[in-house]
């Protein structure tokens, strides 16, 4: 019997840990840092900001939501629900970051690098910032 306790408490260690690390949330994303160092060329130009707004209705709404909350029609159908870009984790992001992340994606979240132009990533950030505003949310600061 004392034979039997061993691998069975070791069995049992070892499907906690299992499952510990199942419900774990994915890890974060995180941008390289040279992404930081980009410069957004269309900042504070509102012809810019809102052509990122008709692109982002035309393609980011569907999972992001009207006011980039993550709650987008699509929303419910996907594991790992998107970002909300009003919040303090998004907005507190270079603006460098924000184009890397649009540009490369990350499952589920598609690619944008051959869908939009650079200039066309850029005005999405900027719109992307324009969701921080407290005049576009009501949330906006770090939680």
């Amino acid at each position: 019997m004392k034979r039997l306790i061993k691998p069975v408490l070791a069995g049992a260690g070892i499907m906690l840990l299992v499952s510990a690390i199942l419900v774990q949330e994915p890890a974060a994303w995180v941008a390289p840092k040279e992404a930081d160092a980009l410069k957004d060329p269309v900042k504070n130009d509102a012809a810019a900001t809102a052509a990122g707004k008709k692109l982002y209705i035309a393609s980011c709404v569907v999972c992001h939501g009207a006011m980039g909350k993550g709650d987008g029609v699509a929303s419910a159908a996907l594991a790992r629900k998107p970002a909300d870009h009003s919040s303090w984790k998004i907005q507190s992001q270079t603006d460098g970051a924000l184009f890397w992340k649009v540009t490369n994606g990350k499952s589920p979240m598609a690619s944008y690098k051959n869908v939009f132009t650079d200039e066309q990533r850029w005005q999405l950030v900027n719109y992307i910032r324009e969701l921080g505003k407290p005049s576009a949310t009501v949330v906006t600061k770090k939680p």
